[in-house]
């Protein structure tokens, strides 16, 4: 399984988006199973709606939702309580709570990818970092 993050999500569905070519490239030829979670919806829903992509934040918050693009985590009560942890040792980073959520997922799964555009990514040290 891949994690995908906020700005995959963003650039895969936003044409005029700088990294959209490449997003769009990987998606193409990527066979693996994709996986993301309830807090990469909620900043990526967001996002599109702040960048006034609503109609997109529709479209893809339904397909998210309905699992066609991907496996979704919700996560628990302890994921949220461990992402604190995270966020409060890792104070030297410019990680996102959200980002801090996604590393205890990657982790307590064990995966190994992340399809992301998002440099925080490689500080975790734990996951290859594509395209």
């Amino acid at each position: 399984m891949i994690f995908v993050d906020t700005g995959a999500w963003f650039a895969s569905v936003v044409t005029w988006d700088a990294n959209h070519a490449a997003a769009a490239a990987w998606l193409s030829q990527n066979q693996d199973r994709l996986f993301t979670t309830d807090y990469v919806v909620d900043e990526t829903l967001t996002l599109l709606r702040v960048r006034k992509e609503p109609a997109r934040a529709l479209m893809l918050g339904d397909q998210l939702f309905a699992q066609r693009l991907a496996d979704l985590c919700f996560l628990q009560e302890s994921d949220v309580r461990e992402a604190w942890e995270v966020f409060r040792k890792f104070a030297d980073k410019d990680w996102s709570f959200t980002d801090c959520t996604s590393k205890v997922i990657i982790e307590r799964l064990g995966l190994t990818t992340a399809f992301t555009f998002d440099q925080h990514f490689r500080q975790f040290g734990t996951v290859q970092v594509v395209p």
